[in-house]
């Protein structure tokens, strides 16, 4: 017998209408078999707990990571909300065990399921968004995937161009990248800035933007990109 209040302590929330819980956990194999079950797929619950990951990754990434480009914060919002990464959460908080699951699922080991882990973890989310709101959800979300976003961070999937590319130049003992403003065009309230970086004295990518640092990081990208295919 499943023992929900378990479950709750573990997330540290307790769900005000615990129906709603235990729907997060209904996979589509168990009413397939069980066509009066009282409670309906957890799949609609699956979007809209996925929309909310991504919504609430992306406002963190966002409001934290100000030297982020576009680029590199939807590199990090793709790795934590991955299947994969969803899936080693849901692991660890045993979510498997609470499936509702088809008899077929259950002997193909359906609760141990990488994708199925996943799943289950986005529809508890959009489950708590419904019981409880976006603050409790959001805070959840990120007592789960804060660890793994400081391993990012420490791993460098969130450094800059710029930062990679002197770090790439001076273990390479190549010296630090210089940057020079090869042309400012346009008018004084539309200026545009062309900037090349330089490698060991060699122009190795060139860039541009309204200002002189968003240029000079599109040149530390070109430069990136070349030096990696060296």
């Amino acid at each position: 017998m499943v023992d929900w209040s378990v479950l709750q302590r573990d997330l540290g929330v307790a769900f005000s209408d615990l129906t709603i819980l235990q729907q997060a956990f209904v996979h589509r194999s168990y009413l397939n078999e069980n066509p009066d079950f009282a409670l309906s797929s957890n799949e609609r619950m699956e979007f809209l707990g996925d929309a909310l990951l991504g919504f609430v990754v992306a406002e963190r990434l966002y409001q934290e990571f100000g030297t982020l480009d576009e680029g590199e914060m939807t590199k990090l919002r793709a790795l934590l909300v991955s299947k994969d990464n969803l899936a080693q959460v849901a692991a660890s908080l045993g979510l498997g065990n609470y499936l509702y699951l088809g008899q077929g699922e259950e002997k193909s080991g359906g609760r141990k399921k990488p994708r199925t882990l996943a799943c289950v973890f986005e529809a508890l989310i959009g489950a708590l968004f419904i019981d409880q709101g976006l603050s409790v959800a959001g805070d959840m979300i990120w007592r789960l995937l804060d660890g793994d976003l400081e391993r990012a961070i420490q791993n460098g999937l969130t450094a800059d161009h710029k930062t990679r590319l002197q770090e790439l130049s001076q273990a390479d003992q190549k010296g630090i990248p210089v940057y020079r403003v090869a042309d400012v065009l346009g008018p004084s309230h539309a200026r545009k800035f062309e900037v090349e970086v330089l490698v060991d004295g060699k122009v190795m990518g060139r860039g541009s933007g309204r200002s002189k640092r968003s240029a000079e990081k599109e040149a530390a990208h070109v430069a990136l990109e070349k030096l990696s295919s060296e």
